[in-house]
């Protein structure tokens, strides 16, 4: 029995964590924090992003209020299997609504492997419907983290993304120019004009 007892406890156990919310919420401020303790515990990390997203920094994942990791930009959900060595105990993957419903298998597989993943991502575009795979990674994680911003209108907690330019593309690189946080009574209040 003793064997037995020893030799579970090296068994690794994977889970998903999904954190989301509005633009300027602090889901990927959230995400650092989590590495950053996985770290301390003297867990081996790695951290993707997706290649589009430059807003900051090339190669790493930068918070708006500045705190940066180095991390791995990668074209496809799929090129993260090709970087996570079986020796990785904790994946954080940043602004997930860029990519692909494969974000979901891949994230699965990771967490088969044993490995602790946490995805950041917006949950809602900016016309206020579900986000790329934000959806389905939510359905599947173990632990859902749902962060708000502050309205810039009003001062209530913000959920929605409200687009300030014109443009018919769903994905438009911003900040504070390009979008601002709004709470529902805001949103509805702003579309309708």
């Amino acid at each position: 029995m003793f064997l037995e007892l020893k030799n579970s406890e090296n068994i690794r156990r994977g889970w998903i964590e999904v954190i989301c919310g509005s633009m300027f919420s602090g889901k990927t401020e959230e995400l650092l924090r989590r590495l950053k303790r996985a770290q301390i515990a003297k867990q081996k990390i790695e951290i993707f992003k997706p290649k589009i997203d430059v807003r900051y920094s090339e190669s790493e994942v930068v918070s708006h209020d500045e705190t940066a990791m180095v991390s791995t930009p990668v074209d496809t959900a799929l090129n993260i299997l090709l970087y996570v060595n079986d020796d990785v105990d904790v994946v954080g993957i940043d602004e997930a609504q860029f990519f692909d419903n494969t974000l979901v298998e891949v994230c699965n597989q990771l967490a088969n492997r044993g490995i602790r993943v946490i995805v950041a991502g917006l949950d809602m575009d900016y016309m206020g419907k579900p986000f790329g795979p934000m959806p389905y990674l939510m359905a599947i994680a173990e632990y859902v983290t749902k962060v708000h911003a502050i309205c810039m209108s009003c001062g209530s907690l913000a959920q929605f993304s409200h687009r300030k330019i014109q443009s018919e593309k769903l994905v438009v690189l911003g900040e504070t120019n390009e979008y601002e946080p709004l709470c529902r009574e805001c949103y509805l209040s702003v579309m309708k004009k």
